[in-house]
C-alpha cells in the first residue's frame, strides 16, 4: 500500500524556518520524482518544488526560489522541504506527492499524495 506521510508543519513567525518531511512507503522511491505542493484556503493546489528520482535535478516556484530547498534520501525513503525566510503568504497546507519517472510542476501529473501538513506564518 502506497503511503506518503508529511510532518513538520506548525506555527512560525515571519522570517523563521520550518523543515517539512515526507515519509514514503509501499513503492520504490528510486523510480519516482517527488514534489511539494501547497494549498491556501479557497485556492487551488500550487506548485512549490520538485526533485528528480535520482535527486540531481530540482525545480522551484519563483515565489520560493532562494528560500526553500528540496532534498531526498532514497535509502531512508524520505523527502525534505527546508523552508527559510518564511512569509505570511507561505501559509497553506503543504502536500507531498509522487509520480513515476520525470518530475513535473502540474499537480494533475502526480499519482500519489499525502494528507498534508499545515504551515502558518504569523506574528
Amino acid at each position: 500500500q502506497v503511503r506518503l506521510v508529511e510532518s513538520g508543519g506548525g506555527l512560525v513567525q515571519p522570517g523563521g524556518s520550518l523543515r517539512l518531511s515526507c515519509a514514503a512507503s509501499g513503492f520504490n522511491l528510486d523510480y519516482y520524482a517527488m514534489a511539494w505542493f501547497r494549498q491556501a484556503p479557497g485556492k487551488d493546489h500550487e506548485f512549490v518544488a520538485t526533485i528528480s528520482y535520482g535527486g540531481r535535478s530540482t525545480s522551484y516556484a519563483d515565489s520560493v526560489k532562494g528560500r526553500f530547498t528540496i532534498s531526498r534520501d532514497n535509502a531512508k525513503g524520505t523527502v525534505v522541504l527546508q523552508m527559510n525566510s518564511l512569509k505570511p503568504e507561505d501559509t497553506a497546507v503543504y502536500y507531498c506527492a509522487a509520480r513515476p519517472d520525470f518530475y513535473n510542476t502540474s499537480p494533475g501529473r502526480y499519482d500519489y499524495w499525502g494528507q498534508g501538513t499545515q504551515v502558518t506564518v504569523s506574528s
